[in-house]
Parts: structure tokens; sequence; C-alpha cells
């Protein structure tokens, strides 16, 4: 039997004029094409910065070590880019920095670009990621802060830690009177109540003198803290005031001052986020996942994201759950449905998912907040 053999393709006849030849793909000059511009993978230090970009007209590799005040001169010489950053410590003032020097700045979670990372770690290996990780297509980034999100943000860092301070000192307190036989109640209110008027009588402290006024000294720590916590709450609350945003979603029950100010501050642009979904699991509100051979299993929820943004909304949402089931109240009928299945702690979560979805919604689309929306029958009643 004869083998066939394949004849040479014949050349095609040259396309009529003004006829569309597609040309054959090629990586780098289709990226050029689509977007004139360079990518620069950016890796932040305190000191040293590394800088790496191909160049779009030779395709060569160039990386490049910067010191921290020159920075600034080199992107300032550079034509308009697209500059990729991981979203760490500093991150939002260089993208501010940049932006006003013509770049478009892109920030990404550091747990994005470790997978691009090929060899052992080091600053031009790090560069080298996040400029891989900024051209993949999926890749999603961090919105920019403002300097006043970022002032806020800080604000709600500092009541954190003077909180913790504050729990911390009462609870050492409580443990050196428990050594000498006085039992004090759990709460520093409770402790300031009950601990000072014993520790300032002099006949009737158990504590020895030694110890008794340096104790009495923590009292009036504690005192102090909560003064500045309370300084520190009061100039959330002034900027809340001044802000629409803060404004609308505050209608949202279970969401207060606190959730408010951190969410317009943290979440920066909510165009961020495709859906409210998406934010509720940049939140760490939805369950993990656990799949293989086609099986997915749901998990407890993913605990991804700010920790402080979550437990603000889950405190909301306990908060909002409680009033519901007092007496004399009427329960949501999803509230409810959801109670007769699920224990109480995961309709908390549930309901703070709720929230964290109707916060989107109206950030995202500048609404205000309707307690019966998509509700016929409550908009009928209403009517009538």
């Amino acid at each position: 039997m004869r083998a066939k053999v394949r004849l040479p393709r014949p050349l095609e006849p040259n396309p009529p004029p003004g006829a569309r030849v597609q040309e054959p793909l090629h990586h780098l000059r289709d990226r050029r094409s689509a977007m004139n511009v360079t990518t620069y993978g950016f890796d932040l230090a305190k000191q040293v910065f590394q800088v790496h970009w191909v160049d779009v007209d030779t395709g060569e590799v160039k990386r490049r070590s910067l010191r921290r005040p020159e920075v600034a001169v080199f992107f300032a010489h550079r034509p308009p880019g697209l500059i990729a950053m991981e979203s760490c410590g500093s991150a939002h003032h260089w993208a501010r920095l940049l932006r006003t020097l013509g770049h478009d700045v892109r920030l990404i979670a550091p747990q994005f670009v470790a997978p691009f990372v090929k060899t052992n770690k080091s600053d031009a290996a790090d560069a080298e990621a996040i400029w891989e990780a900024a051209q993949r297509p999926g890749m999603r980034f961090v919105a920019v802060k403002s300097v006043e999100q970022q002032a806020i943000l800080s604000l709600h860092r500092l009541r954190q830690q003077t909180v913790k301070v504050r729990s911390m000192q009462a609870n050492q307190i409580r443990s050196l009177l428990y050594e000498f036989g006085f039992i004090a109640p759990k709460g520093w209110r409770t402790l300031l109540e009950s601990a000072g008027p014993v520790l300032a009588d002099e006949k009737r402290s158990p504590v020895p003198e030694v110890l008794r006024r340096e104790l009495l000294t923590q009292l009036d720590g504690l005192r102090t803290l909560t003064h500045r916590i309370a300084e520190l709450e009061r100039h959330l609350d002034a900027w809340q005031k001044r802000e629409s945003e803060c404004q609308r979603i505050r209608a949202i029950p279970g969401v207060g001052r606190l959730t408010a100010t951190a969410i317009i501050a943290t979440i920066a642009d909510a165009k961020t986020f495709r859906s409210g979904r998406e934010f509720a699991a940049f939140l760490g509100l939805v369950p993990a996942q656990s799949g293989t051979g086609g099986r997915t299993r749901l998990l407890g929820i993913s605990k991804r994201g700010d920790p402080y943004l979550r437990t603000l909304l889950i405190h909301g949402a306990r908060a909002v759950l409680t009033q519901a089931l007092k007496p004399g109240r009427t329960l949501d009928p999803w509230l409810k449905d959801i109670l007769a299945r699920r224990p109480k702690n995961v309709v908390i979560v549930a309901l703070a998912n709720k929230i964290a979805r109707t916060v989107w919604a109206l950030i995202a689309h500048g609404r205000a907040f309707d307690r019966n929306w998509n509700n016929p029958e409550a908009g009928i009643a209403a009517a009538a």
C-alpha cells in the first residue's frame, strides 16, 4: 500500500486592496499595540528599591536598584506607564506620589504575588514576580487610599491599641488584687467602681501599703486610657458627620459610627469589587471551600481580609439579632427561617454577610437604605 504524500500548500494570492489581513500573534507586539505603555514591577523597601521592566520596543529585560531619593527622579523622567506594587507598608504613599507624576499605579495583595516568585526570595525576584502578576488577566487589585482615608484608619488603629492596653491593664490589676483575697468583678468599669474605694481607704485595703499606691496609679491610668478612647471616638464621629457615604450606610441596622468610618476608609473605592458577594468574600464572611474530584465541601468562614472590620460587622449583627429576639419584637422572616435551621452564631455571621452586601450596594450605586426594599407586603402596607 502506497503511503500518502502531503503536498505543500499552495501560496495564497495577494489580498485585494482594502482587505483586512490577520497577522500572526505575538505576545509582546499585541500587548504593546493594546496598551502602548511600559509595565514596571516595583518592589518597595525603606532605603533600597528594585524596579523590573521590559522595553516595549526591543523586548530587553531591565532591572535597576534605586535609593529612596532616586525613586521620584527616576519615574519623573520615564514616560507614563503602569507601575505595579505590593499592597504593603508605605504602598499607598508611593502610589499617590507616582500618580502625580502621570503614571497608572496598581496595588496587588502580597499573597497574589508569592506564586510568581521563581527562585529564592530577593528584591530582584520580588520585582519580577510583581511585574508578572500585574499582567495576569484575572488579577485583582487594591484601591489606592487617599491621605484622609489613611488618617481615619490610623485613628482606628490607635483606638484599637488603646482598648487592648486598657483591657491588659485591667486584667493585671484584677489578678494582683486576687492574690490578696479581693475578688474584683469583670469589666473595667466595675473594677473602677469596686476597687477604687477599697484601695483609697488605707484601713479597709487588704493590699500592703507598698503596693496600694501603685495600684491606685494604675487605676488612674485606666481612667486616662478611657478618656483617650473617648477623644478618638469624637474625632471619628466628627469625620463621619461630614461624609455623606457614612451617613448613608449608618441607616443600615448593625452599622454604627465605628463600622461606617472603618468601611469607608478601608475599601476606598467600592467599584473595586464587582459585587456585594465579592466584598463579603474580601472580609472573610463566606464559607471556605475544599473540593476534589468534582466534590466541594463548604467549611467555616474563611476569615480572610481585615479582621478588625469583620469583627465590627459581626458585633453589629449580634446586636441586631439580640434586639430582634426580645419579647414583643417582630422577627424578620429571613432571620426566622435561618434560626430554625442553623445555630445562633451561624445566623449572626450570615446576617453580617448580608449587612456587608447591603453596604456595598449603597456605596457602589449611590443609593439610600430602604428597609422595605424587595418586600412587596411591606410596600403595600406603607402605601395603604
